[in-house]
């Protein structure tokens, strides 16, 4: 089989000058993409900005014998997203290639945390995937292609003390992408999720002593072909980090089904473990699916 290539692939790629997004940059353009590095070069709590990082790996890249050009918009404003798919469609003419990377962390307890922890992590996570995909998303319908990849966490998908605000604004990363995933599979677009774990700014104290053996470069392959032609999968979620790769998933259980009568609080007491088990389990690709469950015990 011939390798995956990226020639005439344009790729957008927010919160890539350091971490997981430059590893994202420098190997799609390796394969031949054209990228627009985007970083606000804020701190890890996402105040100040700087255009270096993102001009630093843009010169990598075109070092390296690629095609880059920098971005330090922010954004997690409209604005901003806007202005960034703006800056890729003067450069290249086109936008194949989103990956939400960005990110910022304000880590506290629930109880001590208050709005200015909250509502920047919201922002940055999830509004700025909004606000840059959204843009993109009318160049993608009208070619009729695009690749989507939204970075949530395992703190959104299965909890971390600390992070409320971090793991809501990762989760609801899950939900966009699936809508996505089903608003896109018309017109040539794919949306996926990968919860990354890899070492970066934001990361390095949480690894500790196995930070070396989460290297960044160990998410790319996944990621790579989640964004490359070759691959059509939509609507999944994908664990990956040291050299790990598993699918992560939403099923629904069989449950208890009340029948007709009205169910009492002791009936679903009663029935408890049936609720709960796990064996016989369904993935449902929409609400849809997940009702036509519900309708088939109803009639």
């Amino acid at each position: 089989m011939t390798d995956i290539s990226f020639e005439g692939r344009v790729a957008v790629i927010t919160g890539a000058g350091g971490g997981l997004g430059r590893q994202h940059a420098l190997l799609l353009a390796s394969r031949g993409a054209q990228v627009v590095v985007n970083d606000l070069g804020g701190a890890l709590d996402g105040t100040g900005t700087s255009q270096g990082p993102a001009e630093e790996v843009a010169a990598e890249i075109t070092e390296l014998g690629g095609v880059a050009v920098p971005d330090a918009n922010n954004i997690a404003t409209p604005q901003g997203g806007e202005a960034l798919i703006q800056t890729a469609l003067d450069a290249f003419g086109r936008v194949d290639i989103v990956i939400n990377n960005a990110g910022i962390l304000r880590d506290k307890s629930f109880a001590n945390m208050d709005p200015t922890l909250w509502d920047p992590v919201i922002q940055v996570h999830l509004s700025g995937a909004i606000c840059v995909t959204r843009p993109a998303w009318a160049y993608m319908r009208d070619q009729g292609y695009g690749r989507v990849i939204n970075t949530a966490s395992g703190s959104g998908l299965f909890g971390n003390y600390g992070q409320a605000n971090y793991g809501a604004a990762k989760m609801g990363l899950v939900g966009l992408s699936h809508v996505l995933a089903i608003e896109g599979a018309r017109y040539g677009i794919t949306s996926n999720v990968i919860a990354p774990a890899a070492r970066s700014r934001l990361t390095g104290e949480i690894l500790g002593p196995l930070a070396e053996a989460f290297d960044p470069e160990l998410v790319m392959p996944l990621a790579l072909y989640l964004v490359s032609a070759d691959c059509d999968l939509t609507h999944e979620i994908f664990s990956v980090g040291g050299g790990h790769y598993a699918r992560v998933f939403l099923g629904e259980s069989p449950g208890w089904f009340a029948g007709q009568a009205r169910p009492s609080v002791e009936d679903v007491r009663d029935h408890l473990g049936e609720i709960r088990a796990e064996d016989g389990y369904v993935v449902p690709a929409s609400v849809t699916e997940e009702l036509r469950v519900l309708t088939k015990l109803l009639t």
